[in-house]
């Protein structure tokens, strides 16, 4: 058919999977295929999904079934990515003209399916979820990164082998799998020769990296040698580290090598120990306290988000009002925050889901209104300050950006009197301050327009 070879891909879910995506679109642009930004120009239709939470594959599967329903005869519709390693026969049966279902755990294998699946008598659904036991051997030399502007998320491993019973990670990507370092220094010299300003790495659990290749420590060790093959990548950040691997010499990195950001993601879940057993997470909140101490201490200027969920089975009103008093006291810069959902097949789907509806999102909406104050209050007090900005947009006279205290798409904005150039990093001081965003001038000796 016409435009045989230009695919349309829409990546949904968090950044791992966008780093997903763009590794498949990699190795397609490699095969020969174009990339397309409507699903009209293209014969190949890629969804590659998400399954971690009801909200998100109900989307997941809303992105399949828009598509099937406007698919042209000689259009292929591929499911791939989380949804469809865990749920592989529901996405069959509830969208019907899917094509091909390709698992996470073999993302890799993108061009074979479109090979199978344009021979002369392909199967009804081409069901392509070999048993592999995890994600992450076989990456086919592909770069596993997302770029966007001058920022670019670096994937250091997949899969994850901690036990928390609300999450369903470990069945669909199986457990720890941490790509090499040199691979991963290679690849971060590609992004500083293409003159990247920021780096993100990111893992189900970037704290765990190296465990399995017998490192200690490894996060800190990766650090420390991205630091040294990159020393033109001026912003380094971390995300998703676990509770109880904070170490004292991943603060001391930070706190000590410039490039690392004084940003800390660290989802937490809960603040009430009882809650947290439950959750088969670690319940020692004396730790939590202690090691929150050691980043301020060393880091004054350190910015910390971490991620709550609220109403899980058998919360109490006392359990979540410790949680309230947590946030109160430890003033988190940024907090995501979510009602429970059960999942089939987790360790807490025999607790059942105790918690009413109305009474999950009356706590949501109480933590939320509790954060939004602080973040505010932290926000004010930057007020006068001079921060270097990563100008990420510029339109009418704003320019868009985040300083370090942001992480892209879930923290807050910076907007800057005057246009300046997508990419650089530039002085700004803050003039005002919203519950998440900054407005703030240009201050550099060089004023954009």
């Amino acid at each position: 058919m016409k435009n045989a070879k230009n695919f349309y891909l829409v990546s949904l879910g968090c950044a791992k999977n966008t780093v997903d995506s763009e590794s498949m679109a990699a190795l397609l642009e490699d095969a020969g295929y174009r990339g397309v930004d409507q699903p009209s120009k293209a014969s190949i239709l890629i969804v590659n999904t998400c399954g971690f939470l009801k909200p998100a594959i109900q989307e997941s599967l809303e992105t399949l079934q828009g598509l099937a329903h406007r698919k042209r005869p000689g259009q292929l519709l591929i499911a791939t990515g989380c949804l469809t390693e865990r749920y592989r026969d529901r996405v069959a049966q509830e969208v019907p003209g899917v094509d091909g279902i390709l698992g996470t755990r073999r993302w890799m294998d993108i061009v074979d399916v479109i090979h199978t699946l344009r021979a002369e008598k392909p199967p009804a659904v081409l069901y392509h979820l070999p048993d592999a036991p995890t994600v992450g051997k076989d990456e086919r030399g592909v770069l596993r990164a997302a770029i966007q502007g001058g920022s670019s998320y670096l994937k250091i491993a997949d899969g994850c082998r901690r036990p928390c019973a609300f999450c369903a990670i470990p069945a669909i990507k199986g457990t720890a799998v941490s790509r090499p370092p040199e691979v991963i220094l290679d690849e971060v010299r590609i992004l500083q020769d293409m003159g990247l300003q920021e780096i993100i790495l990111i893992a189900q659990d970037t704290s765990d990296y190296g465990h399995d290749l017998g490192l200690r420590d490894g996060l800190s060790d990766l650090l420390l040698r991205i630091t040294q093959s990159a020393p033109r990548i001026p912003w380094l950040r971390i995300l998703y580290t676990y509770p109880g691997y904070v170490t004292d010499r991943l603060i001391e990195v930070m706190a000590s090598q410039p490039q690392v950001l004084h940003y800390l993601d660290m989802p937490l879940q809960h603040a009430h120990p009882d809650t947290l057993r439950r959750m088969r997470r670690p319940a020692n909140m004396e730790w939590v306290h202690s090691t929150l101490a050691k980043i301020r201490t060393a880091m004054p200027d350190a910015a910390l988000r971490t991620t709550f969920i609220v109403g899980y089975p058998g919360e109490t009103e006392a359990e979540f009002q410790a949680l309230l008093d947590f946030v109160k006291e430890v003033h988190f810069d940024h907090i995501g925050a979510f009602p429970f959902f059960m999942e089939a097949g987790t360790a807490s789907e025999p607790l059942g889901d105790t918690v009413p509806e109305e009474v999950k999102q009356d706590r949501l909406q109480r933590l939320m209104t509790l954060q939004e104050g602080i973040s505010l209050a932290r926000n004010q007090a930057l007020v006068g300050r001079t921060l270097d900005m990563l100008i990420e947009g510029a339109q009418d006279g704003i320019s868009i950006g985040r300083t370090y205290r942001d992480a892209p798409e879930i923290d807050g904005l910076v907007f800057a009197t005057g246009e300046a150039p997508v990419g650089q990093i530039l002085p700004v001081r803050i003039t005002g301050a919203l519950t998440h965003d900054l407005t703030a001038e240009f201050i550099s000796t060089s004023r954009p327009r």
